[in-house]
Formats: C-alpha cells, sequence, structure tokens
C-alpha cells in the first residue's frame, strides 16, 4: 500500500497543472538536492528550486516569512522545532541522509594518521559556525571529545555553514578543517580523516513540509520521492548513511 501512494505522487502530478515548490536545503545536501529536484521535475513536470544555507540561518528566514514549501535541514532538531512553532506541518518531518564529518587538508602530504597531532601542528582550522550549522556543531563536539578544544579554539575559523568551511581549506585560508565527508571525492585530492561516528551526536538530517507549502503538492511530491529507491540509493552514493 505505501508503495502504491508513493507511486501516485510521482505520476499523478504528470495529469495535474505543473506547480513550483520553493526548497530551502542545508548547504551539505544541496548537489544532492539539486540532482534530486531535477530528476522529480523530469518525472513529475513540476519545478522544484532549490535554495541552499546554513540551517540556521534558513530557519531564522522562514521564521521572519521567507516563502519557503518544504525543508531539508541538517539535523532533526531545526525541523520539530518549526513544528512546534506552527511553522511546519506537524508529522511530517522525517530522516532524509545521516551526515558524516571529515576532518581534511587539501595537502595530500599532511598527516592525518593522529588526528590530535594534526590539529595540535594546525595554523588555522576550519569550521561551520556552530550556532548556525550542525557540522559545526559536531566539530565542537568531536574537538571536546579528543580533549582539545581549549588548545583547538584560537585556531578557529568560521564559516557561515559547511560548504564556506570546505572552501577556506581549499583555497588554503585554513590547513586543516572539519568538512561534510559527502563533499570530498577523488577530484578533491587531499588528506581526510574520517570522523568515527561515536566521536559526535548523529548529524540525522531531517525534512519537513512547511506551512507555507501545506497544500503545495509539489513540495510533498518531491518529499515523498526523498524516501524512494532511486533517490535513496543518489543519496547513499553521494557518500551519506540512509536512515
Amino acid at each position: 500500500m505505501a508503495r502504491l501512494l508513493l507511486l501516485l505522487c510521482f505520476l499523478l502530478p504528470s495529469a495535474l497543472a505543473a506547480e513550483t515548490a520553493l526548497v530551502a536545503v542545508a548547504t551539505n545536501f544541496a548537489p544532492v538536492a539539486e540532482a534530486l529536484a531535477d530528476a522529480y521535475s523530469e518525472a513529475s513536470g513540476d519545478d522544484i528550486r532549490i535554495t541552499a544555507g546554513a540551517t540556521g540561518k534558513l530557519a531564522a528566514q522562514i521564521a521572519a516569512g521567507a516563502p519557503f514549501d518544504a525543508f531539508l535541514s541538517a539535523d532533526s532538531a531545526t525541523p520539530a522545532r518549526l513544528a512546534g512553532d506552527g511553522l511546519a506541518v506537524g508529522g511530517t518531518a522525517r530522516p532524509y541522509a545521516l551526515g558524516r564529518l571529515a576532518l581534511w587538508s587539501a595537502d595530500p602530504a599532511r598527516d592525518l594518521g593522529d588526528p590530535a597531532a594534526a590539529l595540535r601542528a594546525a595554523r588555522h582550522v576550519a569550521i561551520a559556525n556552530p550556532d548556525l550549522a550542525p557540522y559545526g556543531q559536531a566539530a565542537m563536539e568531536v574537538l571536546d571529545h579528543l580533549g582539545l578544544t581549549g588548545e583547538v579554539a584560537p585556531k578557529l575559523v568560521t564559516g557561515e555553514n559547511v560548504g564556506q568551511a570546505f572552501g577556506m581549506v581549499a583555497s588554503g585560508a585554513a590547513d586543516l578543517g572539519f568538512v561534510a565527508a559527502a563533499a570530498l571525492t577523488a577530484e578533491t585530492g587531499g588528506s581526510v580523516w574520517t570522523v568515527p561516528e561515536e566521536d559526535h551526536a548523529p548529524i540525522v538530517q531531517s525534512s519537513v513540509l512547511l506551512a507555507h507549502g501545506a497544500r503545495n503538492r509539489a513540495a510533498a511530491g518531491f518529499l515523498a520521492y526523498l524516501a524512494s529507491p532511486t533517490a535513496r540509493e543518489a543519496i547513499g552514493a553521494a557518500g551519506y548513511g540512509l536512515p
């Protein structure tokens, strides 16, 4: 029955007038969201428009009245809070990906075999703003787990989101950075330490239908599509865990 309902979500739009949905997406997931939006739009005829940013900043925009129809957050707490505030439709929050954190250097010769030693030796360490971005919060938890918070804090350079943290390492502004593991590909190069999942709280990335999009068929259809086998395969291939 569930599969039939999911199938109807994809087939019915083609028989109805196309709709447009504005979807706010956490920066780390934006490239995957764009690809999934294109695939869903091709199948449904609807137009899914993505706006990326730090989870905290996007939530503030939603609270201020930004006309987003759906939200793909980098955590589960923010969608729950929006629903509690009446800004999201209750019961629609669903995990769509499990984020993974990595410590990265653009220098392939940098030894990250001992991440604590590498962090001590670094001049600058980039992280996403922990007040806005769950990946930044996770990075601070890792430093605390390693017993390095006080020692590394003076070296931290902060981006508004995890994408900016990646950019600071890529540009050489920081010699190390905590980034989304999904951002690192064979083409990226450099040196990587994939942070053990037990070193920080799980990064459970959840989607939710917003109050503005409560009657937006395209938004609801796109969120349903995220749970389809095709979308889950793409999410896993991009380097995320699957809920």
